[in-house]
């Protein structure tokens, strides 16, 4: 049996909506600084529209809100069906609130006058949603109609494009749908330290709930029961209601999916003993989120085959780390995790020939073909990865880079790098004239259900280098001391004795 859960050291943070008044004034700032730069009136209106409350298909049945990404940062609203506006002109905040049936005091709660959402979301001036054609008019004070920023612009990540905010009366106003997007979502690229703090809780949070999984996990069990030991360590013990995104808990050939859990592999696979586990999962608070990932062995205890490929990846995530600081650019870090990986399976007599060579033919991509990691927030996939003169690689493994920037201090960025079996890669890269040489087959065999590993941690990139804001067990033997009871983080006997016994097998 698993050891017995410790209790939680976590206790969810008070929320400070200073932090969303931070953002407004960045966003005001930089506005006002871009339309300076090319002689545009101070003036205007900054307009968005947050997210609405929808249904199961034809159904009555409401799905848990979470509010529209950009909305969250600049207000902090949890509730749905509200407007906000920021006056660049003057700076003021304007949030507009939905009027409420009478009925929703009988079937949801009390209706909460417009002071309560003053206070709560610190803003300037709060009105009804249906005010907002005259409030903005009144407040714009002038003969000409009012010009809005609206959102509009495309996510590099999902290829989707963000929604402008819709008024029934919009003839009455002059519209910007250029403007707004490429500068707040640069906002949103570089963390304050309120935003740091609390996606430091989340990382928290997701790392003791990485490691509550880990002390539970045994052969015999499903994968969707580490799932929702997890989901309910972050809810019970770090208020967090939502996840990032949906879990990730492959186990054997499942690892090599890279976003395993989806509908149709729902995280039902049962545990075998000698399996490799790969648990991706991260919690979220106050929209802030986590993404993390621990790869380790169903049993507790890595065989050598096993240690090969994590080391691997454990190597090149260490490196990555080592070297990143502002002005790196991030494709050469994922270059630099490709070499390791591919020099450790060389090491490991699974690849044969010239590293530098296999780099050229990009085989790194055929092992690991995701990127090396992306910008994290208020979104796991936080945008802003290619903003215009960035363009995104063509190459293998490289194109599927979320980001192609040089770091700059106050990033945060996931770090990720995996290796990984997959046949559907695997097999025409063994059969392909250019690289087939590259394979011994004969090792290579040993890994046909092998699945993959990947080793994920959050990073916040400061003026000097970078601090890693994740707190996992990341050696085989940290692994394997806390699978088998040992409290995280490790006490200092227990390391030093590590230590002792390691200074005593390398002397024989």
């Amino acid at each position: 049996m698993a050891p017995s859960s410790e209790p939680s050291a976590l206790s969810p943070p008070s929320i400070p909506m200073e932090l969303h008044a931070q953002n407004r004034d960045k966003l005001v700032q930089a506005l006002r600084e871009s339309l300076a730069a090319s002689s545009r009136p101070i003036r205007g209106f900054v307009l968005l529209q947050g997210g609405e409350e929808q249904t199961r298909y034809c159904t009555d049945h409401i799905e848990l809100f979470r509010q529209e990404s950009y909305f969250a940062y600049l207000f902090g609203v949890r509730e749905p069906g509200f407007y906000g506006a920021i006056d660049i002109a003057s700076g003021q905040s304007l949030l507009f609130a939905p009027r409420l049936s009478p009925d929703y005091a009988v079937w949801l709660g009390e209706i909460k006058p417009l002071a309560y959402f003053k206070e709560r979301y610190m803003v300037s001036k709060v009105f009804y949603v249906d005010e907002i054609v005259q409030v903005l008019t009144d407040q714009y004070g002038e003969s000409e109609k009012p010009l809005l920023f609206l959102l509009y612009g495309l996510n590099t990540d999902s290829d989707n494009f963000s929604k402008p905010a819709v008024l029934e009366e919009m003839e009455k106003f002059d519209t910007d749908l250029s403007t707004l997007h490429p500068i707040l979502t640069e906002c949103r690229v570089f963390k304050s330290d309120l935003e740091l703090a609390l996606i430091q809780y989340a990382n928290d949070v997701s790392s003791e709930a990485h490691i509550e999984v880990m002390r539970q996990t045994r052969a015999g069990m499903k994968e969707y029961q580490l799932e929702s030991t997890f989901l309910h360590h972050i809810y019970m013990y770090g208020g967090c209601r939502h996840c990032s995104y949906t879990c990730i808990c492959a186990t054997g050939e499942n690892s090599s999916v890279l976003h395993y859990g989806h509908a149709a592999a729902p995280n039902d696979r049962t545990l075998k003993d000698g399996d490799m586990a790969l648990f991706d999962m991260g919690a979220e608070y106050h929209f802030y989120g986590s993404d993390i990932t621990c790869s380790f062995p169903v049993n507790g205890r890595f065989t050598k085959d096993q240690a090969i490929i994590y080391n691997a990846v454990l190597k090149a995530h260490n490196a990555v780390l080592s070297e990143m600081k502002p002005g790196v650019g991030w494709v050469d870090m994922h270059k630099l995790a490709e070499k390791i990986i591919l020099e450790s399976l060389q090491k490991g007599s699974i690849l044969i020939g010239n590293i530098d060579d296999m780099m050229a033919k990009r085989l790194g991509a055929i092992f690991m073909p995701h990127g090396l990691g992306h910008l994290l927030g208020i979104d796991t996939h936080d945008p802003g990865g290619y903003p215009k003169g960035i363009e995104r690689p063509k190459e293998p493994g490289l194109k599927s880079l979320r980001t192609a920037r040089e770091l700059k201090e106050g990033m945060v960025i996931t770090v990720e790098p995996g290796c990984y079996f997959i046949d559907a890669l695997l097999i025409p890269a063994v059969q392909a004239p250019e690289t087939s040489d590259f394979f011994n087959r004969k090792e290579l065999d040993k890994y046909k259900d092998f699945g993959g590993v990947r080793i994920e941690s959050d990073v916040y990139v400061t003026s000097t280098g970078c601090k890693n804001l994740t707190n996992c067990p990341r050696e085989t033997w940290e692994i394997e001391a806390v699978m088998a009871g040992a409290p995280w983080p490790l006490d200092s006997n227990f390391i030093r004795n590590k230590s002792e016994n390691k200074l005593t097998l390398d002397s024989n």
